[in-house]
């Protein structure tokens, strides 16, 4: 097939790009050495910090500069890339992807062309422009040219491409319904539904450097906190905000938000147990448990000081601390506030007997030294820790009685309670205690770090208590919530968007939205995994797979139970050499054999943690296979990933999960017989 006429003008537009932003590069090269010997120490510093952050997006040797072309029918033209490039005179090169003029790369359509007369899309290699592919909006013939069953060829090309151990940006491929939620508003509480690979993680990072892009004064200073369910897939999504220039985000995981610096995580929950800890009930239990160490006076109060002594009448406090409560302010910040008007009572009393404003002044002074004043504020408000009140909440009987009376019936207040350890270090703090810690936090000393937008994927594994974390985090409820109820599998997993939102504080700005379209599962793969959709997640509706072409799921049955990880692992290693990144999936029963089979076949393997450390192979439990893609993926005894009915159907999900990470190739090694849903994969 002859190239396209126009490909050597176009490579020849990519390289002036090039000079140019390299031109840029050295400019801001030259600033930052200037600010380097600025007289003033703090303004170099800033100002450094900032010529910095700007060289660091001017890299001449990241992903493709430029892989678009728009003309628009009044003769203008525009060249889309992943940051604007701009030349000498200061007239734009390319334009940011992310700029109103370059939308109709995305959303333009035959039916409503958005004023373009051609959109033209590149297939590039490093700077090399390999191919052209054009749409000229007033040619049908060039239309259906460009496209294979309505998707561009790019597309297909990039979805066709091996994946490695990092996430891509999706910037040159991205669909008019994710666009759409990429631009959405600031302000806007948004909810992704989306299945197996419509892009929903990619979505939700690409619209936090969207809102970066276009609210960039006020992100920068109220911050971006981007969550993720575990380390693996913070690794493996590390580089997408880096490849668009924006690297002034937060990435954490629940666990290590709730966690800080003083805590850690020493054990672990039974399920029926992390998943009433998840509870917002919870929440009420901690307030009450913290309210109710308030103690009011049943006597005067008398206080001393070498200026002479005062009694503050009992009701005169209790109405003191009646409206301190009425305030809704964090406990530690009531205890100030006590302080003073006990403070304002005492004086009140003095100058009742002795009208003598000096007096008083020394009087008051005295008062605030007297440590007979402040024990008698801690009787009436006493200090608090936060993990200790969590603490004395699961190991104290009375106290979890009192704060749970007509909340939490006898035998939940049974699940509940634990043995404490002898000093709170030692505590054996499980996740979902910390989260209890993170909500005695906020009662007792105020949220510590609030932040202007929040994207947090895999959400609807969030307890309510967890999502409470969040939403107190962002005052402004400015959230980007990414999930798929069809991948519940935590014990306080949601299966309601809307009652997720309820956790959230009801934003009034909520809009759940839902990506039908799957990009990276290949259509055979996905239509198996959806025939568990309707016993695992009846109220979730099955995505829809662009890639019609794919092979189909492979079956390879073990000869007995004894031979099912030797057998894996002989599959393993063929997909290996075929491929660039092979996923294994395995349950807990299976793991460990599995891994001693991978080594025996002396196949080279990452697993948890060190999950995309660069070797082919990855060994995964199946909740860290959340959010993963692998050219390949090995399912070990999928009948194993069904638990008893009294899981809630988590087993099925994760089945489900495991059956949707593969972008080309799965493979189901069995020795039981296959889940009835899956006896047609062969």
């Amino acid at each position: 097939m002859p190239a396209h006429p126009d490909l050597a003008a176009e490579q020849a537009y990519l390289d002036e790009a090039y000079a140019c932003l390299a031109a840029m590069r050295a400019s801001t090269e030259a600033a930052v050495a200037v600010a380097d010997n600025a007289a003033q120490e703090v303004d170099s510093e800033i100002a450094r910090a900032h010529l910095s952050h700007r060289l660091r997006t001017l890299a001449t040797d990241g992903p493709a500069l430029t892989f678009g072309r728009l003309d628009g029918t009044d003769g203008a033209t525009w060249y889309v890339g992943r940051r604007h490039v701009e030349d000498e005179r200061g007239d734009p090169v390319v334009v940011d992807w992310r700029a109103e003029v370059a939308t109709p790369f995305y959303r333009a359509t035959a039916a409503d062309p958005l004023h373009l007369r051609r959109r033209r899309r590149f297939l590039v290699t490093g700077a090399r422009v390999d191919d052209l592919f054009d749409e000229v909006f007033d040619d049908d013939e060039s239309m259906h040219a460009a496209h294979h069953g309505g998707i561009p060829d790019p597309l297909l090309a990039e979805l066709e491409r091996s994946r490695t151990g990092a996430m891509r940006d999706i910037v040159a491929t991205i669909a008019a319904e994710q666009d759409v939620v990429i631009r959405a508003e600031l302000g806007t509480c948004l909810v992704v539904q989306g299945g197996p690979g419509t892009g929903k993680t990619a979505v939700g990072l690409h619209r936090a450097a969207f809102l970066l892009y276009e609210h960039r004064e006020h992100l920068d200073r109220a911050g971006v906190l981007v969550i993720g369910p575990n380390p693996v897939f913070l690794r493996y999504i590390a580089q997408v905000l880096p490849s668009l220039g924006e690297a002034a985000t937060r990435q954490t995981t629940m666990e290590r938000l709730v966690a800080g610096t003083a805590l850690r995580v020493r054990a672990f929950d039974a399920p029926a147990r992390a998943r009433l800890l998840g509870d917002a009930r919870m929440a009420e239990v901690l307030a009450r448990a913290c309210r109710q160490r308030l103690r009011l006076p049943e006597a005067d109060i008398e206080l001393s000081t070498s200026w002479g002594s005062v009694s503050v009448a009992a009701a005169d406090v209790a109405d003191a601390v009646s409206e301190i409560l009425a305030r809704d302010v964090p406990f530690s910040t009531g205890r100030t506030a006590l302080r003073g008007r006990l403070q304002r009572l005492a004086v009140a009393c003095f100058l009742a007997r002795r009208d003598d404003p000096a007096a008083a002044e020394a009087f008051e002074s005295a008062l605030r030294a007297s440590a007979d004043f402040t024990a008698a504020v801690g009787r009436v408000w006493p200090s608090l820790s936060p993990p200790a009140l969590v603490k004395r909440v699961l190991t104290g009987r009375a106290t979890l009685a009192r704060a749970a009376a007509d909340l939490l019936d006898p035998d939940e207040q049974a699940l509940v309670r634990r043995k404490g350890g002898h000093r709170l270090d030692d505590e054996p703090w499980t996740v979902a205690e910390l989260v209890l810690v993170d909500e005695a936090e906020a009662l007792i000393n105020g949220v510590p770090r609030t932040y202007g937008h929040i994207v947090v994927d895999e959400a609807q594994d969030l307890s309510a208590m967890e999502l409470r974390a969040l939403a107190r985090r962002c005052p402004s409820g400015s959230m980007t919530v990414l999930g798929d109820l069809a991948q519940s599998t935590a014990p306080a997993a949601q299966y309601s968007w809307e009652a997720a939102v309820t956790h959230l504080g009801s934003p009034p700005t909520a809009t759940i939205a839902e990506l039908g379209l799957g990009y990276r599962v290949p259509a055979p793969i996905l239509d198996v995994a959806n025939r568990l959709l309707p016993s695992v997640a009846p109220g979730v509706r099955p995505s829809r797979s662009v890639r019609t072409d794919g092979r189909a799921p492979r079956v390879v049955a073990a000869a007995n139970a004894d031979t099912l990880t030797a057998t894996a692992a002989a599959t393993v290693a063929d997909l290996a050499g075929r491929w660039a990144s092979v996923g294994v999936v395995a349950t807990d029963a299976t793991l460990p054999a599995t891994a001693g089979a991978l080594k025996d076949a002396g196949v080279a393997f990452g697993s948890g943690l060190r999950a995309g450390a660069g070797e082919v192979v990855t060994l995964l439990a199946p909740p860290e296979a959340k959010g993963l893609e692998f050219d390949a993926v090995v399912v070990v005894e999928p009948a194993g990933f069904l638990g008893p009915v009294d899981d809630g159907g988590s087993g099925g999900r994760l089945l489900y999960v495991a059956l949707t990470r593969a972008v080309q190739e799965l493979v189901l090694v069995h020795a039981d017989p296959l889940p009835p849903a899956l006896e047609l994969a062969g």
